[in-house]
C-alpha cells in the first residue's frame, strides 16, 4: 500500500539506527533484533569509512578516517592504530579524537575495540579489506531486505 501523505511515507526514526553516543548495548539492542550478528554489526559500522559527522545535523563532528571519500578498509586500520582524546562537542555529544589528524571516532565506534564478541572482526577487517567487503556486502544486503517478506533477488 503505498503512503497518501509524507506524514504515513517514513516511520519514526528512533531506533533504526544507533546513536554514536553509546555503547555495546545499545548496537546489541538496536541490530540484533532485526537478525543481525557481532560480525554483520562491524561490517555495517565500516561505513563510517565514509563521510563525516556534521554539528548542525549530529551534534558530532568530523570525519571517521583521513581519505572520507574512499571506500575501504581504513576505519579499522584507523581505529587500531591511532589514539583518540575524548572531548565534546560544541553541541554538547561526547566523542573522541585524533590529534595529529583531526579524524574523530564516537562511543559507538570505540565499542567495537573494547568488546571481545566485536574486536576480532575489527581485527580481521583491519588485515583484510576483501573480508570486510564481503562481509559488508551480506550485512548491507540484509540491512536492505530487513522487514522484507520476500527476496526480490530471487525473482529478479
Amino acid at each position: 500500500k503505498d503512503a497518501k501523505s509524507s506524514n504515513e511515507s517514513v516511520e519514526s526514526q528512533v531506533g533504526r539506527l544507533p546513536d554514536g553516543d553509546k555503547g555495546r548495548a545499545h548496537l546489541l539492542e538496536i541490530f540484533t533484533p532485526k537478525g543481525f550478528d557481532h560480525r554483520d554489526i562491524v561490517a555495517l559500522s565500516g561505513a563510517h569509512t565514509v563521510g563525516s559527522c556534521h554539528l548542525d545535523r549530529s551534534g558530532f563532528d568530523g570525519p571517521w578516517t583521513e581519505n572520507p571519500l574512499k571506500f575501504d578498509n581504513s576505519y579499522f586500520t584507523e581505529m587500531l592504530s591511532k589514539s583518540y582524546q575524548q572531548e565534546t562537542t560544541s553541541k554538547g555529544n561526547p566523542q573522541h579524537r585524533c590529534s595529529s589528524t583531526g579524524t574523530m571516532m564516537l562511543i559507538s565506534d570505540l565499542a567495537l575495540l573494547k568488546q571481545q564478541e566485536f574486536r576480532p572482526h575489527v581485527e580481521e577487517f583491519a588485515k583484510d579489506q576483501q573480508a570486510f567487503f564481503r562481509a559488508f556486502d551480506q550485512a548491507w544486503v540484509k540491512l536492505q531486505e530487513n522487514g522484507v517478506e520476500s527476496s526480490l533477488r530471487d525473482t529478479l
